[in-house]
């Protein structure tokens, strides 16, 4: 299994509030067995010191240093809100990107990431996507590496 899966994504979900957007993150790395229940807890500190909205309609919700020891296995979660997530102030998620990561394995997803919201329409794009498999398949391509 990747670190994404059908099983750690929810597309459509229904507009709710930050925190139920984080719980509902970190409820599908629980129920994929990524993750103890206790990381969500972890999850929810970490939006309290720092917000984790990094811009395009994207927030990447993750537990502080000290939840690591709550981590079977490295993982990320997908839930997409069409309708939108009132995050902090003038800013809305529409994806939130739950992220429980032991070592490095989530740097090449991160990238993707990156990458995608470059561009504002593709970060839209990807908050309108209705298959599941496709997102897996954009934010698990293999890195392009550049030379000079």
């Amino acid at each position: 299994m990747g670190i994404i899966s059908l099983e750690t994504i929810q597309l459509n979900a229904p507009s709710t509030d930050k925190l139920s957007a984080i719980r509902l993150a970190g409820e599908l790395l629980v129920k994929a067995g990524r993750v103890a229940p206790s990381y969500v807890e972890g999850m929810l500190a970490r939006e309290q010191t720092m917000s984790t909205y990094i811009g395009n309609g994207v927030a990447i919700p993750h537990g502080q240093f000290e939840d690591r020891a709550s981590i079977h296995e490295s993982g990320i979660s997908l839930v997409q809100f069409p309708q939108g997530v009132a995050w902090n102030p003038d800013e809305t998620a529409y994806l939130v990107f739950g992220i429980a990561a032991s070592a490095d394995e989530h740097i090449g997803i991160l990238t993707n990431l990156a990458e995608i919201l470059e561009e504002p329409e593709e970060a839209e794009r990807l908050a309108r996507i209705s298959d599941p498999q496709e997102l897996i398949e954009l934010l698990s391509r293999p890195q392009e590496i550049e030379t000079a």
